[in-house]
């Protein structure tokens, strides 16, 4: 299942041509069309007891979304024992579920509710950009509960814009457009015309938080990295944003936490988030463009993967990522002979 949310450049893997796989497949489409339809209208309680067991089920089944999730936290706790990634992923997939089962109940949240259920680590940057009027690059990763922290950061530090990609039918994206506009953002669809220079527009415009995911891209448009001692494909879109405009690239993380009492009762729920904004990144004077963009790629990459090596249970990563994983032909099609070289070579190296 992944989270319908794209960076400009990510296009998630293909997926299983084998039509029964497809039939069987719970995507991120099918579970928003249920969530809307179903639980948006039972008590919140309900509703995270349900989704707290349902990724209980998922995790126990062992599927391939959680075999790659445990494959991905390997990388993140090499010195971890099997058990230990079980147990972890165990805890991702609670995190992952409650990701869903948040983002269904936040439409009736109230802004007294929303802000109970948000903490800010070092925002004060963020001020000062919002008060000399710039707009800032957000580099995201999927961490957390975006959608909340949206919802917050559009209210109290600046209006948010943002790319989602489409779902189909197309009744169910405009649902999605209209949950995330209800929560104060403005959304462009990936893959509509112009989506980049609207991205640009809203970079060098005053006071806008430019907001992408981007820990994923197995596109040509993507960008090779080093994450955890391997190589993994990010978008190049939030540096490309920042290299061009000269808007601040500020890496965020997102993680959950557990509510004391007071503001357990004041948020309505027992979980909350922790949005850290990190100091904003900057390249080396007399850098070219491109290299401007490859340097601050692996810049943000670096800032977020610390975090995810403190929260690797929020890291909702259930799809490949690194280059070892993928098919050297497949990932030849997709990204040209030089990134195939290198991960035939990483494969290699990973069954020596």
């Amino acid at each position: 299942m992944t989270v319908p949310d794209v960076p400009v450049g990510e296009a998630g893997a293909p997926g299983p041509s084998n039509a029964r796989a497809s039939r069987w497949r719970f995507d991120a489409g099918t579970a928003f069309y249920l969530g809307w339809k179903v639980a948006g209208r039972l008590p919140g309680p309900i509703v995270r007891y349900a989704f707290d067991l349902a990724g209980l089920a998922t995790w126990a089944l062992r599927g391939e979304g959680v075999r790659q999730l445990e494959t991905n936290l390997a990388r993140v706790r090499p010195e971890a024992s099997r058990a230990q990634i079980r147990s972890l992923s165990r805890a991702g997939m609670r995190s992952y579920m409650r990701y869903y089962a948040e983002a269904f109940t936040l439409p009736r949240a109230t802004p007294a509710q929303i802000d109970a259920r948000v903490r800010i680590v070092e925002s004060e940057h963020m001020i000062d950009y919002r008060d000399e009027g710039k707009s800032v690059v957000v580099v995201l990763s999927h961490m957390g509960n975006w959608d909340l922290a949206g919802a917050y950061s559009g209210r109290h530090i600046m209006p948010v814009l943002t790319v989602a990609e489409r779902l189909k039918p197309a009744s169910l994206f405009d649902e999605f457009i209209a949950f995330r506009e209800g929560l104060g953002m403005t959304i462009l669809a990936l893959g509509d015309n112009g989506v980049f220079t609207s991205l640009l527009r809203g970079a060098r415009d005053k006071g806008l938080l430019v907001c992408l995911l981007a820990d994923r891209d197995l596109t040509a448009k993507g960008l090779e990295v080093d994450l955890f001692g391997e190589r993994a494909r990010v978008a190049a879109g939030p540096a490309a944003l920042a290299a061009a405009t000269g808007s601040p690239l500020v890496p965020t993380s997102i993680h959950y936490e557990k509510l004391d009492r007071a503001r357990r009762r004041a948020a309505g729920t027992p979980w909350g988030i922790v949005i850290d904004f990190m100091p904003a990144l900057t390249a080396p004077e007399g850098m070219a463009r491109k290299e401007q963009t490859a340097y601050l790629t692996q810049a943000w990459v670096s800032e977020i993967a610390s975090k995810i090596e403190q929260y690797p249970q929020d890291w909702h990563m259930l799809q490949k990522v690194f280059i070892a994983d993928l098919d050297p032909e497949r990932y030849a099609r997709t990204v040209g002979t030089t990134s195939v070289e290198s991960a035939r070579s990483q494969s290699k190296g990973q069954e020596t």
